[in-house]
């Protein structure tokens, strides 16, 4: 059974809204502060539980037993330093994993020298997105471990008549299949076997490098 995890997000914005409804529909809780009672009021029907506190008070976090949590993202609009305090606060009460969102290079930065886990900017990642969709049809995702690494859909069409076998896409190419449809079903198939057969129309997903995934021409 999947683990169920708590989370808590500093911050009800629109970005925060939607992470959190994410995260419930994974079966999560999520755990919201704000210190704007419309957002929190708003946030009640969205978040497992939501709190009206001030995220950069130590003592409110401490009282609301922030550090229980296994992640806390920040995501505070544009106060660079009301997002700094809140991550220095958060690290100095021992939560595990503290997430923020900043606006920009510097900002992203900063926060990491305070010992941010993970800093993102939504902006440059949707950017970073749309562009690689568009110059690599098929292109679902990057993998946030490695920006390097991606993974893509494929359908068949010269490989039509081949088995994953014969074709030995992971020694080719040092990419890895991961999951495979044929043509006319819906539902992928994950983890495909050698001898599957592959004819026109088929789809299947890889996951490598974006250099070896723009090489294969299947």
């Amino acid at each position: 059974m999947k683990k169920k995890m708590q989370i808590g997000v500093i911050g009800l914005g629109k970005f925060s809204l939607k992470f959190g409804q994410s995260l419930i529909s994974l079966g999560h809780e999520v755990l919201g502060i704000d210190n704007d009672q419309e957002k929190t009021k708003h946030a009640q029907h969205v978040f497992t539980q939501v709190y009206y506190a001030d995220g950069t008070d130590k003592n409110a976090l401490e009282q609301i037993r922030i550090h229980d949590l296994e992640h806390v993202l920040i995501s505070v609009g544009k106060s660079i330093s009301a997002s700094a305090m809140i991550a220095l606060h958060l690290k100095e009460l021992g939560v595990s994993t503290v997430w923020a969102k900043a606006l920009n290079r510097d900002h992203e930065k900063l926060l990491a020298k305070i010992g941010v886990d993970n800093v993102i900017i939504p902006e440059h990642m949707a950017a970073k997105q749309i562009a690689t969709r568009i110059s690599m049809p098929g292109f679902i995702e990057h993998l946030p471990f490695d920006k390097s690494m991606a993974v893509k859909e494929f359908t068949v069409t010269k490989w039509a008549g081949k088995s994953l076998r014969h074709i030995d896409i992971t020694n080719r190419y040092n990419v890895q299949i991961v999951a495979f449809k044929k043509y006319g079903q819906t539902q992928y198939r994950y983890i495909p076997k050698a001898d599957d057969l592959l004819q026109r129309g088929d789809k299947y997903v890889a996951i490598g490098t974006i250099d070896q995934l723009g090489k294969i021409n299947s």
